[in-house]
Formats: structure tokens, C-alpha cells, sequence
């Protein structure tokens, strides 16, 4: 299967210019880049789209580059935003590029001396020395206004969408993502662009600039992949908190395996077809598995486990599923100590917390903290009774006694105690 088919088989494929499946069809090694605009430190998974086409173009053989928008970055691209984007300094982008090719080499082979090694390239390289007179005689006339108004992006912005309308910097974002597909194909070889859909359009001026300054018999080609959202239309990759990021101190390895984890069934075999690199055959093994049993979230489990080992390591998963037994299945305190302190307050996040002076939980009384100091017991009654019966745990371990002496060695970190009221019920104390 050659790369368009797999893209194919895999939902990944939206729109691909006239050509494109031939492209591939020669059987020689083609040169295709992603843009990615380094806004942040780190990348976050609606990127991951893009990136996936890159891996499983590199592993059909052909090369993926990687082009970081430092110059563009500094502009901002109005395709689908209705509010023009801060600018960033020159600083923050340099920091933002070499934090997002460390991601990036979680998926692409870099490294390696074979032919099709990824290559991560910045704009800004090729941008910074070029003057707006040069940009304006070389680039500028060679496509038309008209042009550039029939895009989508630009309509929308103009026919009301934005307070301000658009300004001239955004307006020519398209002509300088135009010139770095101009400047790849001249320097790298670079024969396709692709990207997300709502990037058609920049992607389309890219081809016809390049057409246009060197003739007819240059031939570049465009694609892109359907924008991913969820299975009630809205926006993929977007919870209460915010984007789920790949940095793990944005997302912790935790909350991202839970982000896949708690998917829906009909999301789940979507994107286990986009976001692994898992075969055909296996994949659909795990979804007519699945759809035999959906309650043991087979493809929720095995897509978690994929992606979550792929941006962050086969440890941090383990230790993501610890913590997601602690709560919802058998674990005992050594499962709570191998936890770091973050994937703690993250596994706890959603129960009753109290914070309390540490004079008052160490060498008190467990039914004067749990019952007194804290509410986590209704009283000391309701506490004793549910102790005697085994219904009391600390830190996972059944309470023997009711007046049991809380020490410094039942802190978890030296700060946390997890109290527990029969199967289900938790409290976070966090020792001050």
C-alpha cells in the first residue's frame, strides 16, 4: 500500500491536488513537508494530525521535512481565526523551536544517515535577510491581489468575521507561506505540502507560485487532512483545562492517557487509525474485538497505550496506568509510592481536599483527623463503625484501629495521606 492509500485507509486524506496519487505511484522517494507554527513551546495534539502524515510518509520511504515557522510565526495566520495573533519575539521562538523539534523526534527519525532522514527546517532562516523591496519585486508580482482575495480565509475575514478586518501583515501571510514551499522545492528537492484543510488555500498558493515563477514543467502538488474533531462536531483535542499538550508539564503523562482512555467508542476507531502507526490487520482485529465487548474499552486501552508510549515513554504509560488502577481498580501503597507527586494531585484531583497544620495530623489520633480536623467522616461514631467493619483505609492499607497514631512515615512525598471510605470514596489531605 503506498502512502495516498494509507492515508486513505486511515481517514487522514481530505483534499489532494489532480497528480498527487501519480506522484507516488512513480515509485520514487518523494520529499513532502508539514508547517508547523512554533506559537507555543510546545505542540499539542491537534498537531498530531500533521505529524502522523509525516511519520507514515517517512516509513513508506520518502522523506518528511519538518518546517518550524519562525518567520511566519512572528506574523500569524488567519486561516480560521477570526482575531489577529500576537507577535512573538525573536527569542520566544527560538526557545518555542528547539522544545518543539525534541516532540518531533518522538515520531520522526532525524538521526539516521539513510535517505529519507527527517530534516527539521525554519523559515526564518531563509526570511530574515530578505528585504521587503526584494520580497516585493521577486515574490510580490507574481501573484495577483485577486488571487489572494478569492481564498476562503481571506473572504471570511473581510465579509464580517473580524471586528478590525485584516491587516496587511496577515493579508500576505499566504505569499510568504507561498515563497517557503518555493524556497523547499528549489533547495530540497520538496515536491508536496501538505497540512491540515483549512490550509488549502495557503497550501494552493504555494503550487501556483511556484508554477509561476518557474514554468509549467515545475510540478508541486498539495494535500490535506480533514480537520479531526470529535464525534459531536466539536473541536478534537479540547477539554475543561485547555489544550492537552505533548510537554509534560503542560499534560501530565497521566491526564494524557486519560484523555484517550475516556474517549468515545466511535472516536476510539478513528483515532487509533490516525494516531498509530499500528497495522491494518491489527487494527482491525482490535475494533471487531471491541465491538464484541465495547465495556472493556479494548481500543481505548490500546490507543492510550500507543500514543501515550509514542509522545512520552513505555514508563511514564506504566506508571499512567498505575494511577488509573488506584481509582478504579485493586492497588495497594506501593502502588501510590511509585507515583510522582504530580501524577498524585492529578489521580486525586477530583475528590474532597483539606490542607492541615502538621502539628495537628502527626501523632494525632486517625478518628480525631479523619472525623475532626477534617470532615472526611460525618463522626467519630460513623468512623469507628466502618473501621471495625474494615470499611477504613490510609493510603490504601485497612485501618486496624480507629485511634491509630498517624507518623511521618504514612505521609506520602511527606505531605499527602489518602483517606478512603469503603470502595470509592477518597480524600486528599495535604499536610502543611
Amino acid at each position: 500500500m503506498n502512502f495516498v492509500e494509507e492515508l486513505k485507509w486511515r481517514g487522514m486524506l481530505h483534499q489532494m491536488m489532480p497528480g498527487t496519487q501519480e506522484l507516488f505511484d512513480k515509485g520514487e522517494m518523494v520529499t513532502a513537508y508539514v508547517g508547523i507554527d512554533p506559537t507555543a513551546d510546545s505542540l499539542h495534539i491537534g498537531h498530531l494530525c500533521g505529524v502522523m502524515m509525516l511519520r507514515h510518509l517517512q516509513q513508506a520511504g520518502h522523506k518528511p521535512l519538518a518546517l518550524v515557522g519562525g518567520a511566519t510565526g512572528m506574523i500569524g495566520d488567519p486561516s480560521g481565526k477570526s482575531q489577529e495573533r500576537n507577535l512573538l519575539t525573536e527569542e520566544t521562538l527560538r526557545h518555542n523551536v528547539e522544545c518543539i523539534k525534541k516532540q518531533l523526534s518522538h515520531f520522526l527519525d532525524f538521526e539516521s544517515d539513510a535517505p529519507n532522514a527527517a530534516e527539521l527546517v525554519n523559515n526564518y532562516d531563509w526570511m530574515k535577510n530578505f528585504t521587503f523591496l526584494d520580497f516585493a519585486r521577486e515574490i510580490g508580482k507574481r501573484i495577483t491581489v485577486n488571487y489572494m482575495m478569492a481564498k476562503d480565509s481571506v473572504k471570511r475575514r473581510l465579509n464580517g468575521e473580524a471586528q478590525d478586518g485584516m491587516s496587511f501583515t496577515e493579508f500576505t501571510y499566504q505569499l510568504l507561506q507561498g515563497y517557503d514551499f518555493l524556497h523547499l522545492y528549489q533547495e530540497k528537492g520538496c515536491r508536496l505540502q501538505m497540512g491540515g484543510s483549512d490550509q488549502w488555500g495557503n497550501i494552493t498558493t504555494g503550487t501556483e507560485l511556484i508554477r509561476r515563477t518557474l514554468g509549467t514543467e515545475a510540478e508541486a502538488f498539495a494535500l490535506t487532512c480533514p480537520l479531526i474533531t470529535k464525534a459531536d462536531g466539536k473541536k478534537f483535542g479540547k477539554t475543561e483545562q485547555g489544550n492537552v499538550w505533548l510537554d509534560r508539564e503542560r499534560t501530565s503523562p497521566y491526564q494524557f492517557y486519560q484523555f484517550w482512555l475516556n474517549v468515545g467508542d466511535e472516536e476510539a476507531e478513528r483515532y487509533i487509525k490516525i494516531f498509530t502507526s499500528l497495522p491494518h490487520d491489527e487494527i482491525e482485529r482490535l475494533i471487531e474485538e471491541h465491538r464484541a465487548d465495547p465495556g472493556r474499552r479494548v481500543l481505548q486501552k490500546r490507543l492510550g497505550e500507543e500514543v501515550t508510549c509514542l509522545v512520552h515513554s513505555r514508563e511514564d504509560y506504566e506508571m499512567a496506568l498505575e494511577a488509573t488502577n488506584i481509582l478504579f481498580g485493586k492497588a495497594t501503597k506501593e502502588s501510590l509510592l511509585k507515583l510522582d507527586e504530580q501524577t498524585l494531585l492529578d489521580v486525586f484531583a477530583g475528590v474532597p481536599h483539606y490542607e492541615v497544620e502538621r502539628e495537628k495530623a502527626v501523632g494525632a489520633k486517625a478518628v480525631d483527623l479523619l472525623a475532626e480536623t477534617t470532615s472526611c467522616f460525618a463522626s467519630k461514631g460513623e468512623m469507628r463503625k466502618l473501621t471495625q467493619g474494615g470499611g477504613v483505609s490510609i493510603n490504601k492499607e485497612k485501618l486496624a484501629q480507629f485511634d491509630q497514631i498517624i507518623t511521618e512515615a504514612d505521609l506520602l512525598d511527606g505531605k499527602y495521606l489518602i483517606a478512603q471510605q469503603g470502595k470509592k470514596k477518597y480524600f486528599l489531605i495535604i499536610v502543611k
